[in-house]
């Protein structure tokens, strides 16, 4: 069965060489005159070749003849690629490759493919990974969620490689949660480093917004087991202790006091503004996620964040 990758960042890239490995792929790209000569992604994954069975090309139409699409864009321009594309991606096995909640309505990828594309199949493939070691063969798990287990069971099949293993849920919502929440509490652990504030306030920070991942799945009828697997405490814990994670070098640099890379894509920045404005309007205690909030937006320092937690009431665990 034939796969496409819509979508040349790291992420979309890594996955187009990982299943071109297996068998032929396509990777659209907008930039793709620069790939198809140089045969890699110069910008995003350096000295990794792409395998002979990876075509590259920047027709969209081309590349959606395929049955399963693997939509790599950013989390807050998925509404608009599916939209302006649906005539496109109807009839299709859609896979959501990016990680967040959109601003505004508060919807992971899956609910928003199901607005836009209703005759499309929805699922995603979240999970503890960095492009560069997928793209490099090395052995990654990751989670692939589709709430009907028969299509499931496919796309685990189709989407597996010798270096990607794939385990599956139904509890889309899940999964949509855990890897959009870690990337919030991996910028709060990246300031508390870059502040000088130690391991153990990490650990805390880690451990704490644990608990507050599990209790908005809770609020949203997600499955707690599924925020435990891979696409929730193994992505936190992968987010939130390498600095290879664009969320946790956010947050060491508002640690540090430095600015950051304007045009380097953190969807966890977005997505804890989406997500404190759920929290608000649903009255749940999110106070982590209330706080990186807020630091995005320049209206506390790490030094009164960290005290606001500080002085929350004492309480049971």
């Amino acid at each position: 069965m034939s796969i496409s990758v819509l979508g040349a960042g790291a992420f979309g890239t890594a996955l187009a060489i990982s299943l071109a490995n297996k068998g032929p792929v396509t990777l659209w790209a907008r930039e793709a005159g620069d790939m198809q000569t140089s045969r890699q992604n110069a910008a995003r994954l350096p000295d990794c070749r792409f395998p002979p069975s990876l075509k590259v090309t920047g027709d969209l139409q081309e590349a959606a003849q395929a049955p399963i699409l693997l939509i790599a864009v950013p989390m807050q321009k998925l509404r608009d690629m599916l939209r302006e594309h649906a005539a496109l991606l109807t009839g299709k096995q859609l896979v959501a490759c990016c990680k967040g909640m959109e601003i505004g309505t508060g919807l992971g990828p899956v609910s928003i493919i199901a607005q836009e594309v209703p005759q499309a199949t929805a699922a995603i493939l979240t999970g503890p990974s960095f492009a560069s070691d997928i793209a490099r063969g090395l052995p990654t798990a990751l989670t692939l969620g589709c709430a009907d287990d028969t299509t499931a069971k496919a796309l685990q099949k189709a989407l597996t490689t010798d270096n990607l293993r794939l385990y599956r849920t139904t509890d889309t919502i899940g999964a949509e949660l855990g890897g959009a929440l870690k990337n919030v509490i991996a910028i709060a652990c990246g300031a508390a480093m870059g502040a000088g504030l130690g391991e153990s306030a990490r650990a805390a920070l880690l451990t704490r917004g644990f608990a507050e991942m599990k209790r908005l799945a809770r609020h949203l009828d997600a499955q707690p087991d599924t925020l435990a697997g891979l696409s929730g405490f193994g992505d936190l814990v992968l987010t939130c202790t390498s600095a290879q994670s664009r969320n946790y070098r956010l947050g060491q640099s508002i640690g540090e006091g430095r600015p950051f890379d304007q045009t380097i894509t953190v969807e966890g920045a977005a997505t804890a503004r989406a997500v404190h404005a759920l929290a608000q309007d649903s009255g749940l205690d999110l106070p982590i996620t209330a706080v990186v909030a807020a630091l995005i937006e320049n209206r506390q320092n790490v030094s009164s964040a960290m005290a606001i937690l500080l002085a929350r009431p004492l309480k049971e665990e």
